[in-house]
């Protein structure tokens, strides 16, 4: 399996955050067959605050957002192997895993894993929908907790 750099952006490098997202993410692409690269980004509430606001028309910073190259489209196959983009706040992911009770470590996980299967063409926009996401996150995420 080919995975690509986690990138970095506006917040100083932490290699066990950089860790946590390819682990996460790693571990959906495996449970779901799936080959290809994704690029992470770790970034911050202002950077992901503005791209939430100019592509999806919400003015507030969110926790992830994912870019699918054939968003829209079945996947079948990319020539390049590159699958699309993530890009996770790490300001917000800390809110989230104090309000939780966990590390950041293992939001940022769960996040790379919410990004990926979103990349891979599952969405939340219907209750059925919602339902089958959140029990593929939760078994991929009791996969990899053990590791984190």
């Amino acid at each position: 399996m080919r995975f690509a750099e986690v990138l970095i952006n506006a917040i100083p490098e932490d290699p066990e955050l950089m860790r946590a997202a390819r682990i996460g993410s790693e571990a959906a692409l495996e449970a779901e067959g799936a080959e290809g690269d994704i690029c992470i980004e770790l970034t911050n509430d202002p950077v992901i605050h503005l791209l939430n606001r100019e592509l999806r028309g919400v003015d507030r910073p969110t926790d992830v957002l994912s870019f699918p190259v054939n968003e829209g489209e079945e996947l079948i196959a990319v020539p390049d192997g590159h699958l699309g983009d993530i890009m996770i706040s790490v300001e917000t992911a800390q809110r989230q895993a104090e309000e939780l009770g966990h590390s950041t470590a293992r939001e940022v996980a769960f996040l790379a894993i919410h990004g990926t299967l979103h990349v891979l063409g599952y969405d939340h926009m219907s209750p059925e929908d919602e339902e089958i996401m959140t029990a593929r996150q939760r078994a991929i995420i009791a996969n990899i907790e053990g590791i984190l």
